[in-house]
């Protein structure tokens, strides 16, 4: 048995269906593994190593088992740092394999060769270079189990491959795998006995309770358990940005986005104003309190967290409680020792207070809702979005790039479909992943469809895979938000006072051109008609990938609903009452 055929073998074995990746010379022996593999597992080329990253990421977010992918020596590895670091930091499990040049070549000045192992050290659980073929099923075993337990993560293993090619005595290696850690989070915890009861006699003394539901929340695939709480004991929910989708957007107990980017202003204040806190699944980092400098009644001794990770407990806040465990669990047992009795009233007052600041913030937000202007208002592509998912009446999978759509689409995008899932990578805010991702995401789930939303910077850094989309045909609907400038920096520049934007503007691409020289379906929407034409063919294209190319206006012609950009322009950032806020 070689090495190749153990690797090959031990994924199967633990529930890789897919292996996303790109080939060179030195993974050819895991390719022949592969082939002779074909109908057990499959492996998708990407057309660049950071995109089949971005694909495994996008498929650990969207499903309860590791991402897997794979590159060759050298610049491959390189190439496969940003989702790796991504992934690892966002808590997705991901697990890398490069394969390197062969031991013997070590130190001897062999091209592409590269301490992979310590490269990968600083941005995964576990970067570790395998030195026997008979360690690896040892290190496979250890692979799956660090990334699936605890906070989930990015797990790298330098494969060289040699040992790939290398027989082994089945007799001299088992190749059990651990059924716990086929799936996240494997092992999972409950906190201490006593904690519960505190956590829940804080909850029902609150007159302004609150729960802050965080990206942990959907990954734990807690979003149900944390409803079924807040109508329990009558609680408004509010999310962060990788949050959203916790709880229906219609829902009378959500509040809305709270944070620096694309937050809702009564969301904000109703952290401003609760009396007691209950973050779930978030480390409270600087996003959602603005650097620390939000709320401005401190959190200090009004708030509890329960999270997977003891070492962001109570790290940037006095917690009242720190509740330790996996958020399904510990929610689902916090709802069971509710009884069904019980009267949620006292927080109606609370909850109606809440929901006349959410209904004044929509009226005030309509005049762009439904503006006509050109280039398209962010808000109004928002809207015709909304619009046409409903319409629809298919579950998503949304990937956003951390760029243009941002602020908006955190702001203005209702999620009331509980199977739809947006995802936006927020621990580096990497361009180039949405495009990517949306591979990832039609084969995490089939029956949802695949939606990725970029700006034109994004677009330029991974066009590429529209070839990969085609190819396999995804029936992915990309929107493309285009307006020729890398708007975030050109309105950093911007917010300084002055109009010298220096490096910042570029030729908008022909987007719809573009895609169709790659054989793909694409339209371009100029206007709010020819968007809401294109949503609709888009969504009942149903024979492989299309793309719409929105020309929309521009992140640095007026600052965008971020809380510290609106306050150092002297703007009140609760206002309610959307308006245009220049830069100059």
């Amino acid at each position: 048995m070689r090495g190749s055929d153990i690797l090959a073998d031990m994924l199967i074995a633990y529930g890789v269906e897919t292996v996303f990746g790109v080939p060179g010379d030195t993974n050819v022996p895991f390719y022949e593994a592969l082939q002779e593999r074909e109908g057990k597992i499959r492996h998708v080329m990407a057309r660049d190593e950071r995109s089949a990253g971005f694909m495994a990421d996008a498929y650990g977010r969207f499903t309860n088992k590791p991402g897997v992918f794979e590159c060759p020596s050298g610049a491959g590895a390189m190439y496969s740092l940003p989702p790796v670091a991504e992934s690892n930091a966002s808590s997705v499990p991901v697990i890398l394999l490069t394969i390197d040049i062969p031991l013997p070549g070590e130190g001897k000045g062999v091209l592409t060769e590269l301490d992979c192992a310590k490269l990968f050290e600083p941005v995964t659980k576990m970067s570790v270079q395998v030195k026997s073929v008979e360690k690896l099923p040892e290190i496979i075993r250890r692979a799956f189990r660090v990334a699936t337990s605890g906070k989930p993560g990015a797990v790298h293993l330098q494969i060289p491959e040699d040992i790939l090619q290398h027989e082994v005595d089945p007799a001299k290696v088992s190749l059990h795998v651990e059924e716990e850690c086929k799936t996240f989070p494997s092992f999972a915890t409950l906190p201490a006995p006593g904690k519960l009861e505190e956590l829940l006699a804080l909850l029902k003394k609150a007159e302004k309770p609150l729960i802050v539901s965080g990206g942990g929340v959907n990954r734990a695939c807690a979003g149900n358990a944390v409803l079924a709480l807040a109508e329990k004991l009558n609680v408004p929910v509010c999310t962060t940005m990788t949050g959203q989708g916790t709880i229906p957007d219609d829902h009378e107990l959500a509040v809305g986005v709270i944070g620096d980017n694309g937050y809702h202003p009564h969301a904000n204040r109703a952290l401003e104003e609760a009396d007691f806190a209950l973050f779930i699944g978030s480390r409270i980092g600087s996003v959602v309190t603005i650097g620390w400098t939000f709320p401005k009644v401190t959190l200090n001794k009004r708030l509890a967290q329960i999270d997977i990770n003891p070492e962001i407990m109570a790290n940037n806040y006095e917690n009242v409680l720190s509740v330790i465990g996996d958020a399904q669990l510990v929610v689902e047992q916090l709802v069971e020792m509710i009884p069904d009795d019980m009267d949620g009233n006292s927080h109606k007052p609370w909850i109606d207070y809440l929901n006349g600041l959410r209904r004044q913030f929509w009226e005030g937000a309509e005049p762009y809702l439904s503006a006509e202007d050109t280039p398209l208002r962010p808000e109004r592509v928002v809207r015709e979005f909304n619009k046409a998912l409903e319409n629809s009446g298919e579950p998503a999978l949304i990937y956003s790039d951390a760029g243009t759509p941002t602020p908006y689409m955190t702001r203005f995008l209702k999620i009331n479909d509980p199977r739809t899932r947006f995802a936006i990578p927020r621990a580096f805010g990497g361009l180039g992943s949405a495009l990517p991702a949306t591979v990832g995401a039609w084969c995490a789930d089939k029956d949802r469809r695949p939606i990725g939303m970029f700006g034109d910077g994004s677009f330029g850094m991974t066009v590429g895979e529209l070839e990969t989309l085609v190819r396999l045909q995804v029936p992915a609907i990309l929107l493309l938000f285009n307006n020729g400038i890398f708007g975030w920096i050109k309105g950093l520049h911007r917010l300084k006072g002055h109009n010298q934007c220096f490096s910042v503007d570029f030729l908008p691409p022909r987007g719809q051109a573009i895609a169709e020289a790659f054989d793909m379906t694409a339209w371009t929407a100029k206007s709010p008609a020819e968007l809401e034409a294109a949503l609709e063919k888009a969504f009942a294209h149903k024979s492989g990938p299309c793309l719409i190319d929105i020309h929309v206006e521009s992140l640095a012609d007026r600052v965008p609903p971020v809380y510290s950009w609106l306050t150092k322009k002297g703007e009140d950032p609760l206002e309610l009452q959307t308006k245009r806020v220049p830069y100059l």
